[in-house]
């Protein structure tokens, strides 16, 4: 009867995406990718995920963790497993499912609900779970350190300078992206800041006051959140107050660059654990919500299947559908930034190997449930409608007259008329050339909500999910930092052993500082560009992001190979080798192509040449300099990283091969079952 229920399960969601892939007219319904998605994620957990924890992995319950093993009241603590869950969840669950999907939409709905569904289940997810495991057998070790210990010192020292590089340039565009998301935003802004002492004051509370009160501590947490979500409102509509938080994208990235600092040397059980628990709910209960209203609703689909631009001319990014549709929805369906998560923060956390299943395969799917709730709220909006609020200035036009005749000529009708109408419903001044994704997916959601709750409420539906946004990337901001500092620590400790001691308080706020300068520069030159920074930034987070999953995933496959499992080495073989061609030939054109919107140097020569000209605007020309320079710097980096990519498969490639052969290779630095540190 069970495998008749199973069977039931595959049948429908063959069906549904069958019914996604040959739709061809004027709209779909929603549920389509919701019944899709559900069954989707129903058989990878119950099937897959069991069958590689089971026979792949082989998690044993009644093997003391590092957590235990190590307690130190700061970074080893033996936390709920439902906490870890939720840290884990509110850490990786950043931008990437939110505005990946968002952006990716510009190609149509159909080819990223079909590589968030597979690339999830088979990639993205197996990625989270084995790097996870492979960390808390080896005392919660980084990706990089695991590396150098197994794959020896060639392959090692080129992943652990190829993740910290990674890890600032990722940092930086969840930065830029709360950044857009808060600024003159002072209902999200002042409800965000209010998280803050709220995850404080419930860290302390679990810790001293109420020692393993979850229950009492989450609902104290939930309730002052939704204090938060309502006085923002009320913050946002008196004329004085709201001025405190009516701030401008460079003093809120000093917030942001401040914050990523404290949230990096606290313990973590008094802000960074605390505030990713809380956040977790805010996160589930909208997209929950979200799915209900969908399920209510039923609202259709409005942008097809497959837009013209395809072929790369698109207005928000350039670039064709392969590979840019796998590099733009990056964590959605597999992320390289999970690997230093599940290597970094959570393993310390983690009290019974049998949880990682849960929490590694489990976590990564949710994020994959959200990334298709941002493609349902993004293409359900007009397509006129969400290539004004994406499509910046200089590919639609600097007004709004010109913008709404380009973005109609396109064949997507919208009238200036129209658009002042949303954002007056949204209490926005203007939503035209709102690039980065986060405006259009929560005009998105506001539509949904109000459809389903009263569109009395669409202006307050729509500040909460800017603040919904916010949160979701500050909670990856927050452990990202954290987890940097921990690569740092390791690498600093090659030099001067006591700087690798991630307890010695010295060394916590070094290495904090060193990171945090790192991707607090790449932020404040995404927010002094005119065009917005996201441009620049999220085509190399992109790149960036899959190339560490491919360096995981090598890494993955390497040890599997040693500990005589070379049968099983597909299951991270596989999706290894299409990140490495993915990522190959999207660094390849992101370099050499001559168009202005795809290629970093051509877009550099560009304005080099306008600068030289002078037909550039003062204000244009002030930061033509730096512009050039990064955009330069860009190149250079998506270069070096890819070539790290590749010197990381050979030495994988090497070491597989020496253990086939029967040759010595390093040893295996996995902590015996009841061994000490």
């Amino acid at each position: 009867m069970k495998k008749l229920g199973w069977l039931l399960v595959a049948v429908v969601g063959a069906f549904a995406i069958g019914g996604l892939a040959v739709h061809r007219g004027e709209s779909i319904n929603a549920m389509w990718l919701l019944v899709a998605a559900a069954c989707v994620y129903a058989i990878g957990y119950r099937l897959y995920s069991a069958w590689v924890a089971a026979s792949v992995l082989v998690l044993d319950s009644s093997r003391v963790t590092p957590a235990v093993r190590l307690n130190d009241g700061r970074d080893y603590v033996p936390t709920n497993k439902w906490i870890v869950f939720g840290h884990h969840f509110a850490a990786i669950a950043g931008p990437g499912p939110l505005i990946g999907p968002t952006l990716a939409a510009q190609f149509g709905y159909l080819p990223g609900t079909i590589w968030i569904l597979v690339g999830a289940v088979l990639g993205g997810c197996v990625q989270d779970m084995t790097v996870l495991f492979l960390s808390t057998r080896r005392n919660g070790r980084s990706l990089g350190q695991m590396a150098k210990d197994e794959m020896g010192p060639v392959g090692g020292f080129a992943a652990m300078i190829g993740t910290l590089v990674i890890m600032v340039i990722l940092i930086a565009v969840l930065g830029l992206v709360v950044v857009n998301a808060m600024r003159h935003s002072p209902w999200g802004t002042s409800t965000v800041f209010a998280t803050i002492p709220i995850a404080l004051l419930v860290g302390i509370y679990m810790k001293d006051i109420r020692p393993g009160r979850v229950l009492e501590a989450s609902i104290i947490g939930v309730v002052l959140l939704l204090l938060a979500v309502g006085g923002g409102g009320w913050v946002d509509s008196h004329p004085t107050i709201r001025q405190f938080f009516d701030l401008d994208a460079l003093t809120l990235a000093w917030f942001v660059i401040g914050y990523g600092f404290i949230a990096a040397v606290l313990p973590v059980w008094l802000l960074l654990a605390p505030r990713d628990y809380l956040s977790t709910f805010l996160k589930l209960g909208t997209v929950t919500l979200l799915a209900i209203s969908v399920i209510v609703m039923r609202p259709d689909i409005h942008m097809p299947a497959l837009t013209q631009f395809i072929d790369g001319s698109g207005p928000i990014f350039g670039g064709a559908l392969f590979p840019f549709v796998f590099i733009t929805i990056a964590c959605g369906a597999i992320s390289g930034f999970h690997a230093l998560v599940s290597s970094g923060t959570t393993p310390k956390l983690i009290t019974n190997e049998a949880d990682i299943r849960l929490i590694g395969y489990g976590s990564m799917m949710l994020e994959s449930a959200v990334a298709i709730m941002a493609m349902i709220a993004a293409t359900l909006l007009e397509p006129g409608v969400f290539f004004a609020i994406n499509s910046g200035p200089g590919a639609v036009g600097a007004t709004p007259e010109a913008a709404v005749a380009t973005i109609t000529s396109w064949g997507f009708p919208v009238t200036v008329d129209q658009m002042a109408f949303l954002a007056k419903e949204m209490g926005e001044s203007t939503l035209f050339a709102r690039t980065g994704g986060a405006p259009s997916l929560a005009v998105g959601m506001a539509s949904i909500f109000a459809s389903t709750f009263g569109q009395s409420m669409l202006a307050l539906w729509y500040h909460f999910a800017i603040m919904f946004e916010a949160v979701f990337i500050l909670t990856t901001l927050d452990a990202g930092t954290r987890v940097g500092r921990f690569m740092l620590q390791d690498a600093l400790g090659h030099i001067w052993p006591k700087l690798g001691q991630t307890s010695w308080y010295p060394s916590v706020l070094i290495s904090s500082g060193l990171i945090v300068a790192g991707w607090g520069y790449f932020l404040y030159i995404g927010v002094i560009d005119p065009n917005g920074g996201i441009n620049i930034l999220w085509p190399l987070f992109g790149i960036s992001n899959q190339l560490l999953a491919g360096i995981a995933l090598c890494i993955c496959t390497g040890i599997l190979v040693k500990q005589g499992k070379l049968k099983y080495a597909w299951v991270t073989g596989v999706p290894l080798a299409w990140l490495t061609l993915v990522t190959t030939v999207a660094t390849w054109q992101k370099v050499v192509s001559d168009d202005v919107r795809i290629g970093f140097l051509a877009a550099a020569d560009q304005i080099a040449s306008k600068l030289a000209a002078g037909t550039l605007t003062p204000e244009q020309a002030a930061v033509a300099p730096q512009l050039i320079f990064n955009q330069r710097l860009d190149a250079v980096l998506a270069i070096v990283l890819t070539l790290i990519l590749w010197i990381v498969i050979a030495d994988t490639a090497r070491v597989c091969m020496r253990v086939v052969q029967g040759l010595p290779v390093p040893p295996s630095s996995e902590v015996p079952a009841r061994g000490a540190a």
